[in-house]
């Protein structure tokens, strides 16, 4: 595969990824109620405190680490950097993780008290592309060293 289509491959989803994490993640982080309005977060009364908790402990993860090194990772790839391998390695292998823990977490739920996720299938579809991408984008980092 031609090193230009390689680093699109990575680079288009990364920032969008990117994107996506800082008006649906960090800004849940900051203020979960203000995801809610905006439908990037569940309410507590369909998902319990529980996944409030749960949910917004990965919404700070994301702003506190994983949302800066996508970034740190994306720029290193852009520019060349020898160091972009560990760093970029290090948030692919998170944007893999991540969704994997969400969907096992919307699975598991599923039927228990108080628990009503009326958007799932969402989950089901855009998880999925999330943690394909990251899987992809990791290869490709590997192979193109």
């Amino acid at each position: 595969m031609g090193d230009d289509i390689v680093f699109w491959i990575i680079q288009g989803p990364g920032w969008l990824l990117f994107a996506y994490l800082v008006v649906a993640q960090c800004t849940s982080a900051l203020s979960y109620e203000l995801g809610v309005r905006w439908g990037t977060q569940e309410p507590r009364e369909q998902i319990t405190d529980v996944g409030v908790a749960f949910w917004w402990g990965l919404a700070l993860a994301d702003l506190v680490f994983y949302t800066p090194l996508l970034a740190v990772g994306l720029i290193a790839h852009w520019v060349g950097a020898d160091w972009v391998g560990p760093v970029l390695g290090a948030a692919l292998g998170a944007t893999v993780y991540w969704p994997v823990a969400s969907l096992a977490t919307v699975w598991k739920a599923r039927g228990a008290a108080g628990w009503k996720l009326p958007k799932e299938r969402q989950y089901w579809v855009v998880l999925p592309l999330i943690a394909g991408w990251g899987a992809v984008a990791l290869v490709l980092l590997v192979v193109s060293a």
